[in-house]
């Protein structure tokens, strides 16, 4: 077991954080981590080690079996309405939209559930939107949006109600490489603008560290953090940076990190 530990004042704390369900099956077992204030984590292994299981406990979305999950202080040993507070947004995997409401619409959700006037939840996610690159679209149906673009309206979602804590659950796993590429880029400069604190679930190596300042690989059966390596390529990033040695060889070092964590 390995301990991850964070750059700064730490964010979020998970300590011995463990998730047996119901059936049986430990998914997860002796989890140590913690993230830092505005750090760039994603979380690496392969299928079935437990990243989105503890992405999902981060968020509160199911509650542990062991251990507890500390945020700013605030201690959570169970699942909990953290997310309708604004302090974390969440990005799943397919972009969750309701078909039945435009763009702006779906962006307001959050801030309606919230409370906020329709006024003002309208300028929130009108600039949300355009801060993904979606000016324009507001009136835009789910139907007519490319995939790419229902996932800028999932992540402008995610971030209108300006979230400390962002969680992403492989969000351009099904997309084509070149609009996975400009998603990496746009959710780099959103990070950087922003400030807020990422953990990002990937299967990939290249966009882990494309990404990345750490990069937390699990090994599978039962889920657990077997490193924690740092990416100290400097920021902003681009494809200067995709295409030189240096990325390169960050590459190599995490494929054999994820080697010796699949041969556990």
């Amino acid at each position: 077991m390995t301990g991850v530990v964070a750059a700064g004042p730490s964010v979020v704390t998970l300590q011995g954080v463990g998730k047996r369900y119901a059936n049986g099956t430990l998914a997860v077992q002796g989890v140590e981590m913690a993230i830092g204030q505005g750090d760039f984590v994603s979380l690496l292994g392969p299928s079935g080690c437990g990243k989105s299981t503890v992405l999902r406990m981060v968020a509160g979305l199911i509650a542990p079996t062991t251990g507890r999950i500390e945020m700013a202080g605030d201690t959570r040993g169970a699942a909990s309405a953290l997310r309708a507070t604004g302090d974390v947004g969440f990005v799943f995997q397919e972009p969750t939209l309701m078909p039945w409401s435009n763009a702006l619409k779906n962006v307001m959700l959050p801030l309606r559930l919230a409370g906020m006037s329709r006024g003002e939840a309208a300028d929130r996610a009108a600039a949300a939107l355009a801060s993904v690159g979606l000016a324009g679209f507001e009136k835009s149906y789910p139907r007519a949006l490319s995939g790419g673009m229902k996932m800028r309206v999932s992540i402008a979602r995610a971030l209108v109600t300006k979230p400390r804590l962002l969680l992403m659950d492989e969000p351009f796993a099904a997309l084509d490489e070149i609009t996975r590429h400009r998603l990496n880029n746009d959710l780099l400069t959103l990070w950087q603008d922003e400030r807020f604190t990422a953990i990002f679930v990937t299967h990939s190596v290249f966009e882990s560290v494309y990404l990345s300042r750490r990069i937390v690989v699990m090994a599978a059966r039962p889920g657990r953090v077997v490193e924690d390596i740092e990416v100290n390529a400097a920021y902003p990033r681009g494809e200067v940076f995709r295409t030189s040695a240096e990325y390169a060889a960050h590459c190599r070092q995490v494929s054999e990190a994820l080697h010796r964590a699949m041969g556990e």
